[in-house]
């Protein structure tokens, strides 16, 4: 098994023009995408702006100008003097958001929390209530939550979130809670339940910033995983309940930077939609500072767990 392959592998390719986003924007990351009526709408961190925008696209790689959908705040407590990392899903006519909100004083004093808000439009979202709907209260979240990925169960009538706990630069590991209105969130007594594999040596530092989709039995995540504080490839797990006994893609890291390009660094936050015919896998690769928004495809559905 590759430990520190560079470019793709499991039939991933990366889009040769990547990236997608950010140039002129400047440091684009931490991506969740919609598709709604024939187009895609790209919710992201926009660093510069301290804010989280959207901008939409009909084929995934062509992308409007952006928007501002919400913008820091002063709370007293510096909750949310920057914000970023989204999850937006669309339910009953309300786009919902959960995001990142940070403390930034510096790094071994900062704080991370997870908020909500709402809206009808998709694009200005008006916060649900002023504090947060998790705090990192656990031993293993030290003083950061972050990067929640969000979905709706419609049988068990049950918002599930998967997000990042540890420390504030980059979180250690995923945990797992459950929610039936969005606001009030119950922790799995099992957190975190996916961890770093410290006998792997591609991801033996931390696992992060993940995002799950339910497919036929099993729930994929797609994740980061850190060799070191600064070097991160992108790689597959499945479970059938989302929640324990993961089994890692044989093909692990599938994601990995390139020598020479704009994600030569690391490769972070991935996020996937299966268009019907293609899996199309957006992420953002660091090179020095700068990070910036790529794109990789895989053909076919089967994501061949077995090879």
């Amino acid at each position: 098994m590759g430990e520190f392959r560079t470019g793709t592998d499991a039939g991933w390719e990366k889009y040769a023009k990547s990236p997608v986003l950010g140039g002129e924007l400047g440091t684009c990351f931490d991506v969740s995408v919609l598709y709604q009526d024939g187009a895609y709408r790209m919710y992201f961190s926009w660093r510069p702006q301290k804010c989280i925008a959207v901008c939409e696209s009909i084929d995934g790689i062509n992308w409007s100008a952006a928007k501002k959908c919400i913008t820091p705040r002063s709370t007293g407590q510096g909750w949310e003097d920057d914000l970023n990392r989204p999850a937006v899903l669309f339910r009953d006519g309300v786009y919902h958001m959960w995001y990142t909100g940070q403390y930034l004083p510096g790094e071994a004093e900062g704080t991370s929390h997870i908020f909500y808000s709402t809206s009808r439009s998709g694009v200005e979202f008006g916060r649900y209530r002023q504090t947060p709907v998790l705090y990192p209260r656990e031993e293993w979240e030290k003083r950061a939550l972050m990067c929640p990925d969000v979905m709706w169960d419609d049988d068990e009538r049950l918002y599930k979130m998967w997000y990042s706990g540890g420390e504030q630069y980059e979180p250690n590991a995923i945990g797992y809670a459950t929610s039936p209105d969005g606001v009030n969130w119950t922790k799995s007594a099992g957190n975190p339940i996916f961890k770093a594999d410290p006998n792997t040596k591609w991801e033996q530092h931390k696992v992060a910033a993940c995002h799950v989709s339910k497919i036929d039995s099993h729930y994929i995540m797609f994740y980061i995983g850190f060799h070191n504080e600064h070097y991160a490839q992108i790689g597959i797990a499945r479970s059938t309940n989302g929640i324990s006994n993961w089994q890692r893609h044989p093909k692990n890291p599938i994601i990995a930077p390139s020598p020479g390009c704009w994600d030569a660094e690391a490769c972070y936050k991935p996020y996937t939609i299966f268009d019907g015919r293609k899996w199309l896998l957006w992420y953002n690769g660091r090179n020095g500072v700068f990070e910036q928004i790529g794109l990789a495809f895989h053909d076919g559905y089967d994501l061949d767990f077995n090879a």
